[in-house]
């Protein structure tokens, strides 16, 4: 028997399918687990409604001494903003992080986290439609989520020198557009194409999840673990593009080794590529590029 709370949490997730899949599915699974966590607290009597400062400074309090990272506290603090933003009791949640006692996040490594993949390890995935999925992630920098719900219909409609993302694919349902530039891009399309006619990457009949269990698995299998590392790869390819320069994270001048006309145009680089990347800050983009 599911604890009120909890109950009440899946309920509030089912009725408020903002984001992304993946963010819908992190969301449900933070909150379910602080559900549980309050209720081992002692909070045995608590609905949605009722959440108040205590139960967050509980919450974070135990995060903190299962020594959890900076950034994965800040994703958690996130998913119970939402909830209590949707239950009209935002304001039991500090506004800043910081008055939480989290530090701030830190992106700057200057440590490459670049991956590619090989013909050999592509030629261990059998699924065509999903060994082509990948190209198009390696291709386009596209998170897992977008290269499997692709439509090269949809995408292509944009233009011959650029492709669209649906907001529905893209975390924070942020629609966006990435550039058409290389014959490598435009192959990966032509057999996205013929496979999905004016459908998606998602073969007929299925569902998203069950395709992407089908992934991770096949993945897996092959020893392709690392395929976020294909938006880095993507990232610092586009940087060495609009600079001329590497990037700091693979061995490029640094932030302070940079003249003014430099850093103007770093930081237009920058900018792009975390438009390019479906990011919505600069910043982010330290975390593929270095600083």
């Amino acid at each position: 028997m599911k604890h009120i709370l909890v109950k009440e949490l899946l309920q509030l997730c089912e009725r408020n399918r903002d984001g992304s899949y993946s963010t819908q599915a992190a969301r449900k699974d933070v909150l379910v687990l602080a559900g549980k966590q309050l209720l081992a607290g002692g909070f045995r009597n608590l609905g949605t409604q009722g959440i108040k400062p205590k139960h967050v400074q509980h919450l974070v309090e135990r995060w903190k001494a299962e020594g959890l990272a900076a950034a994965t506290l800040k994703n958690r603090i996130a998913h119970l903003r939402w909830w209590t933003e949707k239950v009209n009791k935002a304001s039991v949640i500090p506004r800043t992080n910081a008055a939480l006692g989290i530090d701030r996040r830190q992106y700057v490594t200057n440590q490459s986290k670049a991956h590619d993949v090989t013909p050999e390890a592509l030629s261990r995935i059998k699924d065509e439609r999903l060994r082509v999925s990948i190209e198009l992630q390696r291709a386009f920098g596209l998170r897992r989520e977008e290269c499997l719900k692709f439509q090269p219909a949809y995408a292509t409609a944009a233009g011959p020198d650029k492709i669209q993302l649906k907001a529905s694919w893209c975390k924070g349902g942020r629609a966006r557009e990435v550039p058409l530039r290389t014959e490598y891009q435009r192959e990966v399309l032509a057999r996205a194409s013929a496979l999905a006619g004016t459908g998606s990457m998602i073969p007929q009949g299925q569902r998203y999840v069950e395709r992407l269990k089908q992934c991770e698995n096949a993945t897996n299998r092959a020893g392709m673990s690392r395929l976020h590392g294909l938006r880095h790869e993507y990232a610092q390819q586009r940087y060495q593009e609009l600079t001329g320069c590497e990037c700091p994270a693979k061995g490029g001048p640094t932030a302070r080794q940079l003249t003014l006309e430099q850093k103007a145009q770093d930081l237009e680089a920058r900018l792009q590529i975390s438009q390019e990347l479906g990011h919505n800050r600069e910043a982010i983009t330290s975390v593929y590029l270095g600083r």
